[in-house]
């Protein structure tokens, strides 16, 4: 007895000191472990990196940029069922344990003896408390080192924050594969809905994911997706969360996966978005463009925006189908299975209808065509093979030597790889198509605030990102001639004052030889008012007036503009012949339209920050009285508009009402404005030296747009091939379907401005025998003309026209044609 109990005092002493020397040793291990542990309190102030959402002026999303695709959804904004998904798949303790679940830690731990050796990855048994001390504050390095620091980390954050704030740093930091982090960028990539919309299979097939996303791939490992779904619903129903009944309904439907994987192409807006983007990336730089989770409201009008889409691409294959086919943009070999080799070529994804194809047999009469087929989300190719017939009246065309093909051999060969659109006539039956080469751009701007409703900068984002509204730096040719009218109104002259129409030639210095400047058609009017030099283009007449005026003041009106930051004081500029942007161009314009006021142009009105505090407002006018608590008989709100007035008003519309007849009887008579649009339209066309560029700027009321025409690298369009012919149309064509359910007004006729009956052709006041009158508007102290102060000409009497030509009638190239010395002494 005496020694059993010497032996049980002997184990106690013996398990003392074990016990004992074991504290010590787990102490410690923790406090060397401990020593190095990261900073856990930096999770209360963690920004994480949340994407930057574009929208449209309607709210509409059109575009996303980040590194890791997040939105940062709060805890209380998440649904219960969402939650529950989770906690089933991943820690349904959660909500009981301190940190660290010790029931799975053994069963982990049993699991790794029976495997040990297999080289099986061990099992893992993190809680979620853990899960956000590895993905936040360690690495997924596999090591017994990272576990302990992984535990210890848990048990501070379980004692410092509380579970509903590490379960929403959990929810938003995970990654869920197809680069989505967080539930909410998952909820919309994977079902395109928002965490609120999600039912039991859509919440539990994302909680299934983030072990390992890959594995559980919706497309290239479908079944093992539904297996894993199906599984998390067993363990949402078995742990309360949801009804059998209803676990077991949902087992039953498909994953219902339809990835949004990007929304560049929204409205058609490629070029808009990314424009959108540099501007971004500029203000903020890239860590905030990318990480910063702003939210921008741009000015951008979807319906207007598909409509300028069209417009501008209907008016460029327009052009390049009249020049004729270039032939096929690749070629492929047919036998055996075509589809999957013509599915490799490369086809631009963002000209819908448009379809590549490739010609399968030839007859005289028509082309049998296979349409290029589509992928799957896992990538692989559709195993439906489309035909179509190509009849040959559906690529008439395509001329062979400038004649119709008569076969459709001339045209195409089996192998052809080709753009095709289906014909809405016939089912089954398609139009040949051709990518323009011939580029240009559009852009649709609000006059009185600047802001860019539309913006196209070329046919095809997906084949060329230059920007061709805001990047090309093209001539704008006759279109820049309204500001050097407007100069000369805004200093003296009236729109019936007199320029000559007549050859000149200019002595440029010594060694620069003289330049005599001519009009379009090579003839000459003589004496005519200034509304005919702009109504007709009269280059010549420009010339002329702006030696009269000067290139410095002219340079001046262009600054104010915005249009040239320092034009050259040439003669030679006056004609457009200085290098701008369509945007300048159509901002300019809106100016004149708006009454003279300065307008920046923007195509963002509003950027918020992460919070919602908004960092940046396009609208700087000071609102007085709009913020109110309540309706209390106070004067209505008033808008402080500071703008700088860069043109006279009545000015502004004495060269609108010019413009107005540009559209009516001058260069852009023919297109008809008037027919189609039905509303009032002012603008003016441009095209400049060999047919390099077609421009054409025009406004109403409510809304200003430009086009130009042109190739990349700057070469001829054709004899013939005007701003009239090209761009134009085009405008036209914008106008007539964003406009139709716009009621049409008439320009605004400022204060002051007098409206008087004149000789369209002379520009003096009208009598009862004339034939074609027309009102004009005059400043306050200016009228129509009794008689003529011709500027340019002088045939010794004093001015008069005598015989250089009258009102009207043409005179020859060589009459009173003088070499003058400089331009003018102005330089």
């Amino acid at each position: 007895m005496k020694f059993l109990l010497r032996f049980l005092g002997f184990l106690f002493a013996a398990g003392t000191i074990l016990f004992v020397v074991g504290v010590a040793a787990v102490s410690g291990l923790l406090w060397h472990y401990s020593k190095d542990l990261p900073d856990y309190s930096q999770l209360r102030d963690y920004e994480p990196p949340v994407m930057t959402r574009v929208h449209a002026a309607d709210g509409s999303l059109v575009g996303e940029y980040a590194r890791e695709r997040r939105l940062y959804l709060p805890i209380q904004a998440v649904p219960k069922l969402v939650i529950s998904a989770f906690l089933a798949a991943e820690d349904k303790n959660f909500y009981e344990h301190g940190g660290l679940d010790f029931t799975g830690i053994a069963r982990a731990g049993f699991n790794y003896l029976q495997n040990f050796g297999s080289n099986r990855r061990p099992q893992g048994a993190s809680t979620i408390t853990q899960q956000v001390a590895k993905n936040f504050l360690l690495t997924n390095e596999l090591s017994m080192t990272r576990k302990i620091k992984e535990a210890l980390l848990a048990l501070k954050i379980e004692r410092t924050y509380s579970k509903d704030k590490i379960l929403e740093l959990y929810l938003n930091e995970i990654y869920l594969g197809l680069g989505a982090y967080g539930i909410a960028a998952a909820s919309l990539v994977y079902f395109d809905k928002s965490v609120g919309e999600l039912n039991i299979q859509d919440a539990a097939y994302l909680a299934s994911l983030p072990k390992a996303p890959n594995n559980y791939h919706p497309f290239r490992q479908r079944e093992r997706a539904l297996e894993r779904r199906n599984w998390v619903i067993d363990r949402m129903a078995e742990s309360g969360f949801i009804k059998t009944a209803d676990a077991e309904a949902a087992k039953k439907t498909s994953l219902g996966v339809s990835t949004k994987t990007s929304v560049a192409h929204t409205f058609s807006a490629e070029y808009f978005a990314e424009e959108v983007r540099r501007e971004l990336y500029e203000r903020y730089g890239e860590k905030k463009l990318y990480e910063g989770g702003l939210s921008v409201r741009t000015t951008l009008d979807p319906k207007m925006q598909v409509i300028a889409r069209k417009a501008l691409t209907d008016g460029l294959v327009k052009y390049d189908e009249a020049h004729g086919y270039r032939g096929p943009f690749a070629k492929i070999d047919i036998s055996g299975d075509w589809g999957t080799k013509l599915a490799d070529v490369k086809t631009l994804n963002d000209i819908a209808p448009w379809r590549g194809a490739v010609v399968l047999e030839v007859s005289d009469q028509s082309a049998r065509v296979g349409l290029q087929p589509g992928r799957d989300p896992a990538g692989r190719v559709d195993r439906a093979r489309d035909i179509g017939i190509l009849p040959l009246d559906n690529m008439k065309w395509a001329r062979v030597s400038g004649k119709a093909p008569a076969k459709v051999g001339q045209v195409l060969n089996p192998g052809d790889v080709i753009y095709v659109e289906a014909d809405a006539k016939k089912e089954g039956t398609f139009r040949l198509r051709q990518v323009p080469e011939v580029s240009g751009g559009i852009v649709v701007q609000d006059p009185w605030t600047g802001r860019v409703l539309a913006m196209v900068g070329g046919f095809s984002y997906d084949q060329s990102q230059f920007n061709r509204a805001t990047q090309a730096l093209r001539q704008p040719g006759s279109s820049f001639k309204p500001l050097v009218y407007a100069t000369a109104l805004d200093n003296g002259y009236t729109p019936s004052s007199v320029v000559l129409d007549a050859p000149i030639e200019l002595d440029q210095g010594p060694g620069l030889g003289v330049w005599k400047p001519e009009n379009y058609e090579n003839n000459f009017f003589g004496p005519s008012t200034l509304r005919f030099g702009i109504e007709h283009s009269r280059n010549v007449m420009t010339v002329r007036l702006s030696q009269d005026i000067g290139m410095p003041l002219i340079a001046e009106y262009a600054k104010r503009f915005g249009v040239y930051d320092n034009l050259p004081p040439y003669l030679s500029f006056s004609l457009g012949a200085g290098e701008t942007t369509l945007l300048r161009m159509v901002t300019a314009y809106s100016m004149i339209d708006n009454g003279g006021r300065k307008v920046k142009p923007t195509l963002i009105d509003r950027i918020q920050d992460r919070y919602g505090h908004t960092v940046y407002r396009h609208d700087e006018r000071e609102c007085i009285g709009c913020v109110a608590a309540k309706w209390e008989n106070q004067p209505e709100p008033s808008l402080i508009d500071r703008r700088q007035q860069v043109l006279d008003p009545m000015t502004a519309y004495q060269i609108t009402s010019i413009m107005e007849g540009v559209v009516q009887r001058g260069t852009a008579g023919g297109v008809g404005f008037q027919k189609e649009v039905g509303k009032p339209v002012a603008g003016k066309t441009g095209t400049t030296n060999d047919y390099k560029d077609a421009w054409f700027v025009g406004f109403t009321t409510d809304v200003t747009v430009g086009v130009y025409f042109g190739f990349d690298k700057p070469r001829s369009l054709g004899r013939g091939e005007t701003g009239g012919k090209l761009a134009a149309p085009v405008v036209k064509d914008f106008m007539k379907y964003a406009l139709a359910d716009k009621p049409g007004a008439p320009f605004r006729v400022p204060p002051g401005i007098k409206l008087i009956r004149v000789d369209v052709k002379t520009g003096v006041r009208a009598g009862p025998d004339t034939q074609k009158a027309i009102l004009e508007a005059f400043k306050p102290g200016t009228a129509p003309p009794d008689g003529y102060a011709t500027v340019g000409y002088d045939n010794g009497q004093g001015g008069q026209p005598g015989g250089g030509g009258f009102f009207g009638q043409r005179i020859s190239p060589e009459s009173g044609r003088a070499v003058r010395s400089g331009t003018g002494g102005l330089y």
